[in-house]
């Protein structure tokens, strides 16, 4: 079939097909792995992640069980930092996590959002990295990460006051995590 395709639409158009073939594969792979979200207003959790507005506009419940409404944290500079029990990155990424939203308590609210797993295994993450010093919001349904457009694993949205939303996909290292704290506590 390769071969035919390139008799037909010469080199630089089998070039682009496959580039086009890499691209669905590679979308098709998030999400059989699970690592995009489907898109939802509710779940099973009682989150929304609807609302008009803020983009912190919605609720979920926090893995302790708790009502959680982002609208709360409006006007106020917020990182989300979605990650999962079951990713390696977030594992090692979470005592350096921890340790700058203690460093920016007060000035920047830090809000874990798991997703992808059972209760008990979020649980054992928190406490097994050190991540219970601020909230987390579960998310097993993905609308979360829909809502601000994360498709991976690890991400931080960072939020400013103005409600302004920079989402970046992946990890980040503990003086690129400062940096972007900072520049938040400022905004």
């Amino acid at each position: 079939m390769w071969n035919q395709l390139t008799r037909t639409t010469g080199r630089a158009g089998a070039t682009v097909v496959h580039r086009a073939l890499v691209a669905v594969a590679a979308v098709l792979a998030l999400s059989v792995t699970g690592c995009a979200g489907p898109a939802g207003s509710g779940s099973p959790d009682g989150s929304t992640a609807g609302g008009a507005g803020s983009p912190l506009g919605f609720t979920a419940t926090t893995l302790d069980g708790q009502r959680f409404d982002g609208s709360s944290l409006a006007g106020e500079p917020v990182a989300l930092w979605f990650w999962a029990s079951w990713c390696s990155i977030c594992r090692t990424e979470a005592p350096e996590v921890a340790e700058v939203a203690e460093q920016y308590a007060g000035e920047v609210t830090v809000v874990g959002i798991p997703g992808r797993g059972t209760r008990d295994a979020m649980r054992e993450f928190v406490a097994d990295t050190g991540t219970g010093g601020f909230d987390h919001v579960v998310d097993t349904d993905g609308a979360l990460s829909a809502r601000f457009g994360v498709v991976t694993a690890t991400a931080f949205v960072f939020v400013d006051r103005s409600g302004a939303v920079r989402t970046v996909q992946g990890g980040l290292g503990a003086d690129e995590l400062r940096r972007a704290m900072r520049e938040l506590a400022a905004s």
